[in-house]
């Protein structure tokens, strides 16, 4: 399989704790709850292995960089999370019952877009460049049907980098969010990190 340097990983990771901590900052405003999300941990995974964390379902949102940067990465999350998140969203007190809707996934759409814009705000300061996303696109997984993961990305690659982190939200949510994206990806993003340090 191939891999990061240690040099890499540690870009990556200084790279996800600046853009996360600006995500969590904009998600706490959203959900008027403290929102702390710990420093992360970078490893190169085999395709097949991306959700070896998760059980049953999960929330995966999938984002296109169509400035600065070229690629995708996918977000996965705990169904009880986004259920909690998007109830804060409306004003609830952080329900984590029932079944995730389309209104649901449409608020973790608007959650993901205000994190990930201010990620992309970001990186863009870290980089020197102008980093611009697309709306997210917001899909229910069954882990087991591994095909629909598969699909998610056009590209055959089969290594990936896996960044996860811890995240808190007050004391509602205790739980891992997971980020995947293309090998090559993380390689031109510690290209460019690094032509500008």
């Amino acid at each position: 399989m191939a891999a990061l340097s240690q040099e890499q990983k540690d870009i990556l990771g200084e790279i996800a704790n600046i853009s996360m901590g600006s995500a969590a900052t904009n998600l706490s405003v959203m959900l008027n709850q403290r929102v702390d999300i710990t420093t992360p941990k970078v490893e190169v995974i085999n395709r097949s292995a991306a959700l070896d964390d998760y059980e049953k379902t999960c929330i995966f949102v999938q984002i296109h960089y169509i400035k600065g940067l070229t690629g995708n990465n996918v977000f996965i999350l705990k169904e009880p999370d986004i259920l909690c998140m998007t109830d804060l969203m409306m004003g609830g007190a952080g329900n984590k019952e029932g079944e995730v809707t389309e209104m649901h996934l449409s608020a973790a759409s608007e959650a993901m877009n205000q994190m990930m814009g201010a990620s992309a705000t970001s990186m863009s300061s870290m980089m020197s460049v102008p980093v611009d996303i697309s709306t997210p696109e917001v899909s229910r997984i069954d882990v087991d049907s591994v095909k629909t993961f598969e699909k998610m990305f056009e590209m055959p690659e089969d290594n990936f980098v896996k960044v996860t982190f811890h995240m808190e939200v007050g004391k509602l949510i205790d739980s891992i969010m997971v980020q995947l994206y293309p090998l090559h990806f993380a390689e031109e993003m510690c290209k460019k990190f690094s032509n500008t340090n």
